[in-house]
């Protein structure tokens, strides 16, 4: 007996449906997102820190598991920063693409950069919700 299309599309939703309960995330379009802020040394010039700022903005090209990038200065009126002034977020599809840009040469290279400047240093990762 020859399968019917409606029975290899029933079949192939059925093995999309198994691959996707295998995968913790499956079918939640959840990114894992990685937001570091800066305080910068008081003796860091202005230059230095652009220097620090364009290292950082490079990454993305340089690492192909950033997923996207965007980055920013403080300018809330509430005074709450605690002397962070800048805040770059990364994005990745997964763990595993963390665990790529961490190691990863150009990101060692961006630390070695940035740690002549660097007074304080947050990093939060969550994976996002809607």
């Amino acid at each position: 007996m020859k399968p019917t299309l409606l029975t290899i599309a029933f079949l192939l939703c059925g093995l999309t449906a198994a691959v996707q309960a295998q995968s913790p995330n499956a079918g939640k379009k959840m990114l894992l997102r990685h937001a570091v802020l800066f305080k910068f040394k008081d003796s860091s010039s202005p230059a230095e820190v652009k220097q620090v700022e364009d290292a950082f903005r490079a990454l993305p090209k340089q690492i192909k598991a950033v997923k996207s990038f965007e980055w920013g200065t403080n300018n809330s009126p509430e005074n709450l920063n605690q002397g962070f002034t800048h805040c770059f977020f990364v994005t990745f599809a997964s763990e595993a693409d963390r665990e790529v840009y961490l190691p990863h040469p150009a990101h060692k290279a961006f630390v070695e950069v940035l740690k002549p400047h660097l007074d304080k240093v947050l990093v939060l990762d969550y994976w996002s919700k809607k």
